[in-house]
C-alpha cells in the first residue's frame, strides 16, 4: 500500500487535488496534507512517506527549499512537482531533484492521474525482488525514464540480455506481441545558439525540454520516448512503440512523429533540427538494427542542400564520393605555415579544400562531422609534436570542440567552413603562443654558435635543419630580432675579431686570416677592404701612426 503526501498553503489546490485523484484504482492506502512546507517537512519525519505532491511556492518554507532538505534526509522518497507556468527557477529545480513529474496549475484530472501512476509504477518496480538486476542496479532515487533510458542503450549497444531484464519489460511494451519498434535519431543544429540565447545556458533544461516535445508527440496507440545521446553531443535518441497493427502503418507514423517533433521544436524553442527514422521490427532487440538505419539516414543528408526540417526514413540518396580529398596529405603545408607564423596562408590551404568539397556534388552530414573530428585530431598531433598544445586543452578535462571552446554548431556548408576555421585559428593561437618564446631562444642559440665558431664554414642551413625552420623566415626572424642577416652577423663577428687581432704586431696577417677562417690570405684582405675601406695592413700602419 502507498501513502501519499499533499504540500501546498493552498486549501482549495489541496481539495481539488484530493477529489481528482484516483486514489483508489491506484492502490493509495493514505492521503495526508500539510499547509506550508515546514508542516510537511514534520509529517514526512513523522510518517513513512512513499510519495508527495510539492507546489514550488509556499511562505516560509518553498517547495525549492524543501527539494534540497529532501535529497539529503529522504534520498528514497518519490515527488511530483506543481507550479505556475513557465518558472525557469523551479523547472530547473525539479531536474536537478530528479522528481517524478512537474504539474502546471491549475491541476487536471488526467495529468494528475498520469503523474500519480506514473510515481506509483516507479514504486512498485522499486519494490520488486525478482530479479539480481533489481537489487544491484536500481538505486531508490533512479525516475522511471532513466530506467527505460538504460533498458534502451543496452538494447542500442546489443548488450541487452532478456532473461536478467524480464520483469522490465513491460515498462518499454516488450511483453506483448504484435507491437512494432522503430528508432530514431535527432540532430540539433544550432545546439550552442539556443542554449545560449533561450536556456540561461542551461544544458540539462535544453534536453528536457527537447525530450519532453518528444514524449508528447504520441498516444494511447503509437508511444514515443527519447533521451540525449550519450556519444553523440547534439543528438538525442526516439524510440517509437505501435501497440499492434501494421509494419507499414508504424513506419509511417514514425516519421510522421518525428517530422512534428521537428516542426513543434522550431515553432517553440528556435531549435533547428533534422532527424533519421529505422524500419519498425516487432522484436524490441532488432532496436538496434533500426538505430543503425536512422544513423546511416541522418548522416547521408546532404549538407550543401540541407533546407528546411528535414526527416529521412532510408539510405543516402548518393553515397559519398570515394576520391574526396583529404586534409591529411596538405598537414605538412599547414604546420609549415602555423611553424612560420603565416596562420593567414594555413587558412588558404584549408580554403583550397573547403571549395573542392563544396564543388561536390554531395557532401554529407556524416563525412563532415568525420572531418572536424579528424582535423582537431591532425591538428593536436602538431601541437604536441611543438609542445604547444592550447591551455584549454592541455589543462581541462574536456576534448575536442567543447575543450576548444566552440560550439560545433553548422547547419549549412558556410557553417562547416567557418567551424573549421575557427579550429584552425584556436591551434594557431596556441602554436603562435608557444613558438613565440621558442623562437627567442632559437635565435640566442644561433647568435651564441656564430659568437663562439666565426671561423667555422657557418651555413644556413645548419639551423633551419636543427630547429625545423625554412630558411626565408629563419632569416627574417633573426634580421628582425638582431638588425644582420646571418651571414652579415658572421661576417661583422669575423671583421670585429680581424680588428682584435691585427693588434698584436706578433701575428702575421696569414695566421689572422687563418685564424678567422678565412683559408686565402688575399679573400681575406679582400673582405677586410670591403668591410673598413682599407686592407689590414693599412690598418695596421694607422695604429701605428695613431700610437706615435
Amino acid at each position: 500500500m502507498v501513502k501519499v503526501l499533499i504540500i501546498d498553503d493552498e486549501e482549495p489546490l489541496r481539495e481539488a487535488i484530493n477529489i481528482l485523484g484516483d486514489w483508489k484504482g491506484l492502490g493509495v492506502e493514505q492521503v495526508l496534507e500539510a499547509t506550508d512546507g515546514k508542516v510537511g517537512l514534520a509529517l514526512l519525519r513523522e510518517h513513512k512517506i512513499d510519495l508527495a505532491l510539492i507546489d514550488m511556492k509556499m511562505p516560509e518554507l518553498g517547495g525549492r527549499e524543501l527539494l534540497q532538505i529532501i535529497e539529503h534526509e529522504f534520498p528514497e522518497l518519490l515527488t511530483i512537482v506543481i507550479s505556475g507556468f513557465n518558472d525557469f527557477e523551479y523547472t530547473r529545480q525539479a531536474i536537478r531533484s530528479k522528481v517524478v513529474d512537474y504539474l502546471l496549475k491549475p491541476v487536471n484530472r488526467a495529468d494528475l492521474n498520469a503523474a500519480l501512476r506514473k510515481g506509483i509504477d516507479m514504486l512498485e518496480a522499486k519494490r520488486k525482488k525478482e530479479s539480481d538486476f533489481i537489487s544491484r542496479n536500481i538505486t531508490l532515487n533512479m525516475s522511471l525514464p532513466k530506467l527505460k533510458e538504460k533498458m534502451y542503450l543496452s538494447i542500442l549497444e546489443r548488450s541487452f540480455k532478456n532473461r536478467s531484464n524480464e520483469a522490465f519489460l513491460p515498462l518499454i511494451g516488450a511483453d506483448t506481441p504484435g507491437n512494432y519498434f522503430a528508432a530514431g535519431v535527432l540532430r540539433v543544429l544550432n545546439l550552442e545558439q539556443v542554449r545560449k540565447e533561450r536556456f540561461h545556458g542551461d544544458r540539462d533544461l535544453l534536453h528536457f525540454a527537447v525530450t519532453n516535445v518528444i514524449h508528447e508527440n504520441g498516444d494511447g496507440s503509437f508511444q514515443s520516448f527519447s533521451f540525449a545521446s550519450p556519444k553523440t553531443e547534439r543528438e538525442f535518441v526516439a524510440i517509437f512503440t505501435m501497440i499492434g497493427g501494421y509494419g507499414e502503418d508504424a513506419a509511417f507514423l514514425s516519421v510522421h512523429q518525428l517530422k512534428k517533433v521537428v516542426t513543434t521544436l522550431k515553432e517553440l524553442f528556435g531549435i533547428h533540427a533534422v532527424g533519421g527514422i529505422g524500419q519498425p521490427y516487432k522484436d524490441v532487440i532488432d532496436l538496434a538494427q533500426s538505430y543503425e538505419q536512422a544513423k546511416v539516414s541522418l548522416d547521408g543528408m546532404d549538407l550543401l542542400n540541407l533546407k528546411g526540417a528535414v526527416v529521412r526514413d532510408g539510405p543516402p540518396q548518393r553515397p559519398q564520393a570515394k576520391d574526396n580529398p583529404s586534409l591529411t596529405g596538405r598537414m605538412p603545408l599547414i604546420r609549415n605555415a602555423l611553424e612560420n607564423g603565416n596562420t593567414s596562408h594555413a587558412r588558404s590551404v584549408l580554403a583550397e579544400f573547403t571549395r573542392k568539397w563544396k564543388s561536390a556534388e554531395y557532401f554529407s552530414i556524416g563525412e563532415a562531422d568525420r572531418i572536424v573530428q579528424e582535423f582537431i585530431i591532425l591538428l593536436n598531433d602538431i601541437a604536441m609534436d611543438l609542445d604547444a598544445v592550447p591551455e584549454r586543452l592541455k589543462n581541462g578535462k574536456d576534448k575536442g570542440l567543447r575543450g576548444l571552446g566552440l560550439g560545433g554548431d553548422f547547419s549549412s556548408f558556410g557553417e562547416f567552413e567557418l567551424l573549421l576555421t575557427q579550429i584552425l585559428d584556436c591551434y594557431a593561437a596556441g602554436i603562435g603562443k608557444s613558438l613565440a618564446g621558442d623562437r627567442g631562444s632559437v635565435l640566442e642559440n644561433i647568435k651564441a654558435y656564430i659568437d663562439n665558431h666565426y671561423f667555422e664554414n657557418i651555413k644556413i642551413s645548419m639551423f633551419t635543419d636543427k630547429y625545423f625552420l625554412s630558411r626565408e623566415y629563419l632569416m627574417k626572424l633573426f634580421k628582425g630580432q638582431y638588425g644582420y642577416g646571418i651571414h652579415e652577423y658572421v661576417q661583422k663577428v669575423r671583421m670585429d675579431k680581424a680588428k682584435d687581432l691585427l693588434n698584436d704586431p706578433q701575428l702575421k696577417i696569414q695566421d689572422i686570416s687563418e685564424m678567422l677562417g678565412y683559408k686565402d690570405k688575399n679573400y681575406f684582405s679582400k673582405a677586410f677592404r670591403n668591410y673598413y675601406d682599407c686592407s689590414p695592413s693599412e690598418y695596421r700602419i694607422l695604429l701605428t701612426e695613431g700610437d706615435k
